[in-house]
């Protein structure tokens, strides 16, 4: 599925140009309490997103689904998709992109500055969608990107539906002082993962959890679905909504 709409935005960060595709925002119907930036996966785009988080009953939160930039994938031999970063392939031993979740992870930060101080933050997303917004909070616990640059945004809440966390190999004594061990145990975060997934194993959302809890992320929940391929069902959209009320302690 090719970009959709007019480029909005474009950046150069550590020397790779990008060029967003177009952002769609669904606003709050109530009083707005969170703002979350919600990530497509691999070759899709922020609308298809955006039209269904419109049906949730979540009236206090306001989605801001931007489009990937359109960019050669290294699974598909160069050919070009809409993609947050480059993938080698779908592989526990395979190399991350960090340079490309960087540019990612800085583009969600970019888009939540914005946002009012009373307003808590968050990052969720499909696939690698979910990948990027898993990785943004190793980010955001170690207060800087993989770079080595400084992480902006406080996060109050990840979610990743079928999807893994890219660098978790590379998390080992990242997250051993006080302050990013705070930061870790606060962060509240979702994994989901269809049982029958055939694009990214089931076992991938697994291991991404328990990397998650055994370094330090004491917060994080993961839930299974038996069956479910690579989609989500209006089950895990029930359960999303209940966790995030619950955790973002809106009024409903």
């Amino acid at each position: 599925m090719s970009i959709s709409g007019a480029a909005l935005g474009s950046g150069r960060i550590l020397g790779r140009a990008v060029e967003f595709g177009k952002t769609h925002v669904v606003r709050p119907k109530g009083k707005h309490q969170a703002t979350i930036v919600w990530l497509h996966g691999l070759g899709d785009n922020g609308s298809s997103w955006s039209q269904l988080l419109e049906t949730l009953p979540l009236p206090n939160i306001k989605w801001i689904c931007p489009t990937a930039p359109s960019q050669p994938i290294s699974l598909f031999g160069g050919f070009p998709s809409t993609a947050w970063f480059d993938v080698v392939g779908i592989n526990e031993d395979g190399p991350d992109d960090v340079e490309g979740l960087d540019v990612a992870a800085a583009h969600v930060a970019n888009l939540l500055s914005n946002e009012p101080s009373d307003i808590k933050l968050g990052v969720g997303g499909f696939s690698m969608g979910a990948g990027t917004s898993l990785y943004s909070a190793t980010c955001f616990a170690t207060g800087k990107y993989g770079n080595g640059n400084p992480y902006p945004i406080n996060l109050s809440t990840v979610i990743g539906l079928s999807g893994w966390l890219p660098c978790a190999k590379t998390l080992a004594g990242k997250l051993e002082e006080e302050q990013i061990k705070n930061r870790a145990t606060s962060l509240p975060i979702l994994v989901c993962h269809g049982k029958g997934d055939d694009v990214v194993p089931y076992k991938f959302g697994e291991k991404s959890s328990e990397a998650l809890i055994s370094h330090g992320f004491k917060k994080t929940t993961f839930k299974a679905y038996n069956g479910l391929g690579h989609y989500t069902i209006p089950q895990e959209m029930d359960e999303l909504c209940a966790w995030l009320t619950s955790n973002l302690g809106l009024q409903g």
